[in-house]
């Protein structure tokens, strides 16, 4: 009897909401729950299936579900989740266009989750996620004009104008890998474009091997097995710091292309901070304490001064707390319940 009074004592008291969030990557999807205040009260971390498709889907749905399930553990009624996927978000239609993922090309997401999961969605890039999480909980902490600048494999930007993410017409705005830095065009810009191709991690890489395999003599490598972008780039960097010429042009070379890419952002959007992330700024002494002073030899001088730049205070997680974000913005702009169902 006690039992039963205690249950409907709980059932008819107010519940705790708490969003999800899911960040769905090129190799792994990462989910967690989150409090209005930001609070992360969950995490997991799957990888990703790697036939895509429909298989990438149901993972989806899983997770959502498992969403579901731990917030109602927690006493508290899940109203809504966040998704991020790693390209483009139609605005019209709500399709997905994610390169990394085979099949999610004009993929309908956002129709075939709504279809089974019971609470509110909502679908963006992480480039959206990222500047979102990073303005929200992170190193640009309620500030309203913010760039989320990432440099890994490829560049891409999240861009936040007043307190607004700019999108563009097809949600390509911040595919500044496509800036053109340079008068001579080389055939592989038309691939992925000349900032990418020039100062990605990817483009380090593959120049640290390059340049790796012309000097045999600095860089002594085993001819068993050839030797991994990973492997490459820390080669380059300990040979960079050490101080070994060829190492240093090709250092600064990154940092000259990196330095543009940057006077661009600064002049063109006049941002109070720009935050760095991605695999690149993993080695901050080499790419970005002399971004600081070198970007401003390309930009618009007084706001160079404004700018604040700084490394992401969120790394991996900088795209949960976005997404969360975003669900959370959601709920405010057109409200939610929880359903009976959901419990």
């Amino acid at each position: 009897m006690k039992q039963k009074k205690k249950q409907k004592k709980w059932q008819n008291s107010e519940l705790r909401t708490l969003v999800g969030a899911v960040d769905i990557g090129g190799t792994k999807i990462a989910s967690a729950l989150f409090s209005r205040s930001g609070q992360r009260l969950f995490a997991s971390r799957v990888q990703i299936a790697g036939s895509g498709g429909k298989e990438v889907l149901e993972q989806v749905i899983s997770i959502c579900y498992q969403l579901l399930a731990e917030a109602e553990k927690r006493r508290s009624c899940l109203v809504a989740i966040g998704l991020c996927v790693p390209g483009v978000v139609d605005p019209g239609t709500g399709f997905v266009w994610a390169p990394n993922i085979k099949g999610w090309k004009n993929f309908q997401l956002m129709k075939r989750l709504k279809k089974v999961i019971p609470c509110r969605l909502t679908v963006i890039s992480d480039r959206t996620a990222y500047v979102l999480g990073e303005s929200w909980k992170g190193a640009a902490r309620n500030k309203k004009n913010v760039v989320y600048l990432a440099v890994g494999t490829g560049i891409g930007a999240g861009i936040m104008a007043e307190g607004l993410i700019i999108h563009g017409q097809s949600d390509l705005a911040g595919a500044v890998g496509w800036m053109a830095l340079t008068r001579e065009f080389k055939p592989e810009y038309a691939r992925c474009g000349c900032f990418e191709w020039e100062a990605s991690g990817g483009a380090f890489a593959r120049k640290a091997a390059e340049l790796m395999a012309s000097c045999p003599e600095f860089f002594p490598v085993e001819k068993s097995r050839p030797i991994t972008p990973a492997e490459a780039v820390t080669e380059l960097c300990q040979a960079a710091r050490n101080g070994l010429p060829q190492a240093v042009e090709l250092v600064e070379e990154i940092q000259d292309y990196l330095a543009m890419g940057v006077a661009n952002l600064v002049s063109t959007l006049n941002p109070e901070v720009i935050v760095f992330g991605g695999g690149l700024f993993q080695s901050p002494d080499l790419f970005f304490k002399t971004l600081r002073e070198k970007f401003k030899r390309w930009a618009q001088p007084l706001a160079a001064r404004q700018v604040r730049l700084k490394l992401s205070a969120l790394g991996q997680e900088a795209a949960l707390y976005g997404c969360a974000r975003a669900a959370w913005m959601m709920i405010d702009e057109h409200g939610g319940c929880c359903k009976k169902e959901h419990h």
